[in-house]
């Protein structure tokens, strides 16, 4: 009898030790190259998300005259990006939102027979981004500081006890709203002249995710080096 109780008691130390380590001992953050990746999809996230658009300014560039060729080219290509993922079972989030993307401006395309129709869902979200992030700074609750605290603080809003943190915060996210708004005013112009689909495909392509990229990793930077007592706390 006393053997049984003696062998309950370490199952349940155990058992309990076991617990703390599920909710005290959590594994450290990633490394920052590795958490930007992680919000991009990797390298590979980075390459894909460009396939689409890519593949519709080569056609539209080449067969000018057949549009319906480069909007069906761009839709396959972005449904195979989302088909093989799901095969391998990689995570399709990212190829799921692209697809969206491109079949709504390939809807718009086709039906208009425009190309510069393809790009307008894109250049919409892109300044409405832009609004809504300007928005959040002017109330205070910079969004990009709530995307850190998910990103890299598990959660925490103990960042927003903090005024110089904050302040960081906004600025931050100014920057990324008037950098969104910049890029995005610019291809909306081009769009409205309504000749120069090529060109607007250009900018797209290199005005995406490789400014993204950028935005993202000076965010990490600055946030990490000015700041690491907060972000001490914030990760902690």
């Amino acid at each position: 009898m006393a053997e049984q109780q003696g062998e309950m008691a370490a199952d349940r130390d155990v058992s309990d030790e076991r617990h703390r380590d599920g909710v005290d001992g959590e594994e450290p953050l990633p490394p920052m190259t590795e958490q930007i990746s992680e919000q991009l999809g990797g390298v590979r996230g980075l390459v894909e998300s460009g396939v689409p658009i890519g593949v519709f300014v080569i056609m539209n560039v080449l067969w000018g005259e057949h549009l319906e060729w480069a909007i069906i080219a761009a839709v396959a290509s972005a449904v195979t990006i989302a088909v093989v993922r799901a095969i391998r079972k990689q995570p399709i989030r990212h190829a799921v939102n692209g697809l969206f993307g491109i079949a709504l401006g390939a809807f718009l395309a086709w039906r208009s027979g425009d190309a510069n129709e393809f790009y307008l869902p894109g250049l919409l979200y892109g300044i409405g981004y832009g609004i809504v992030l300007l928005g959040s700074v002017l109330v205070r609750h910079p969004l990009i500081g709530w995307g850190w605290s998910i990103i890299a603080g598990k959660g925490k809003s103990v960042w927003r006890e903090d005024k110089a943190l904050v302040s960081l915060f906004g600025w931050l996210t100014a920057m990324w709203g008037m950098v969104f708004l910049a890029k995005n005013l610019v291809r909306l112009w081009m769009y409205l002249d309504g000749g120069m689909a090529t060109a607007l495909g250009v900018v797209t392509l290199l005005f995406g995710y490789p400014v993204t990229a950028l935005l993202l990793l000076i965010t990490f930077v600055s946030v990490r080096r000015r700041r690491p007592q907060a972000l001490a706390s914030l990760n902690g």
